[in-house]
């Protein structure tokens, strides 16, 4: 590859993951909700008198089952909107619910006892899509998240367009143009000889945040305390149990109500903390310089977005197990593993559990995670022996790229149907 071709490539992938690796606080389907509700508010220019939320069927999938973050036990798309006409602070985006007071979930409270807030199932939309309508008098303020839960799509006020972007993010806030060049090739040539320091303050920010989330989890008792869990009967000597559990415990923190942020990847704070822990686990007992370190973490998450990219961030694909197969590729890499022994252990991770459905955020997301970390070390130790599932099994090809690819038009295509059915199961239809 020449010079420029190098850099190009750095700088494609930097972009990428300065964009990706962003900043929020809960669960991102609640809290965008709460994102185009205080947006809304603004839009108005006062408080509303009332609000309709219509969501598409992944977000209310993944609404339903979790806590609104500095609330203690609301769930739902209510609270979620309500809450950011409330308080919310649109500025802050995926950090919209920080300011939030006792006041103001003292009057939310009140709010979801009076019908203020009305919600519909919207169908043949794309898997993430949010309009909601705030009105006070004659006034009237619409705004609409479509594909990515911070990309607002139309702004109107009293039936006037403000603001419109017809533009499809495929997988992302950033470019769809730098995600389509992705190829595990370069991915694995600028994570091991690119200039990775225009990523490195995000990077930093994910290791410090998502590990305070996960020693949070594990320190306390949220949600069922899959993290604990592993390490009580498991044993914390076991590096393996280790890599699971502190990637478990971020998440039965984040899917309970926890109020720290995490920094996400793919839109999902669960896949943020799962490229990220077994990750840094595997670093410190390996005893791996800081650069290499870090390079790890950035081939983790960079191999996790790859394999999302064509997907799209919600569907009844897990995305666990996007996130485990970069946490994998991370430890393989900073195992010393070649770029084939990296290609297999996707491959062989992909193999085992590409399987698991999406049926809503929720408490049990810690023990997918933790499955799906445990496949993905069984991938990387089958690997580092040369082990490989090989071609023509299933969805495997000889072909790693090929084997995404037909991975995402799996969870795209494949569970299209599987994801009606979770939706209708979870609303009793």
């Amino acid at each position: 590859m020449h010079t420029n071709e190098n850099q190009d490539h750095c700088t494609c992938y930097t972009d990428i993951l300065n964009n990706e690796l962003m900043l929020a606080l809960g669960c991102t389907e609640p809290i965008a909700i709460a994102y185009a509700a205080a947006t809304a508010r603004d839009t108005l220019g006062c408080f509303p008198e009332k609000m309709k939320v219509e969501c598409s069927g992944n977000i209310i999938k993944n609404v339903k089952g979790v806590i609104v973050p500095g609330t203690g036990d609301l769930k739902g798309v209510e609270p979620s909107a309500i809450l950011g006409a409330v308080g919310g602070d649109a500025t802050l985006k995926l950090q919209v619910l920080t300011p939030i007071t006792k006041e103001h979930l003292k009057k939310t409270k009140s709010l979801l006892k009076t019908g203020y807030c009305q919600v519909e199932l919207i169908q043949n939309v794309p898997n993430l899509m949010i309009v909601i309508t705030a009105t006070a008098g004659n006034d009237q303020a619409v705004v609409e998240i479509r594909d990515a839960h911070t990309h607002i799509t139309r702004i109107e006020k009293n039936g006037q367009i403000l603001f419109r972007d017809d533009t499809v993010a495929t997988c992302s806030e950033g470019p769809a143009k730098d995600y389509g060049q992705m190829n595990l090739s370069d991915i694995l040539s600028f994570c091991r000889e690119g200039d990775i320091a225009p990523a490195l303050s995000a990077l930093k920010r994910q290791e410090e945040l998502n590990t305070r989330i996960s020693m949070e989890g594990i320190a306390r008792p949220y949600g069922e305390r899959i993290g604990a869990t592993l390490l009580r009967y498991y044993g914390k000597q076991d590096i393996k149990i280790r890599a699971r559990a502190l990637a478990a415990a971020g998440s039965d923190a984040r899917m309970s109500g926890c109020v720290m942020p995490v920094v996400i990847n793919s839109g999902s704070g669960n896949q943020g903390i799962t490229v990220t822990m077994p990750v840094l686990a595997y670093a410190n007992e390996l005893k791996v310089s800081e650069e290499m370190k870090y390079r790890g973490l950035a081939l983790s998450n960079l191999v996790s977005i790859y394999i999302k990219r064509d997907m799209g961030k919600l569907s009844a694909f897990c995305g666990a197990v996007s996130a485990a197969c970069g946490c994998g590729a991370g430890i393989t890499f900073l195992s010393g593993g070649t770029d084939r022994q990296i290609a297999d252990t996707i491959t062989n991770t992909l193999a085992d559990v590409a399987g698991i459905v999406c049926d809503g955020a929720k408490p049990s997301c810690a023990a997918k995670i933790a499955s799906a970390v445990d496949a993905a070390i069984l991938g990387h130790l089958m690997a580092m022996e040369g082990r490989v599932f090989g071609e023509g099994e299933g969805i495997i090809t000889g072909s790693i790229d090929q084997t995404i690819a037909n991975t995402a038009r799996v969870g795209r295509e494949g569970m299209r149907d599987t994801d009606l059915e979770i939706l209708n199961i979870m609303l009793g239809n």
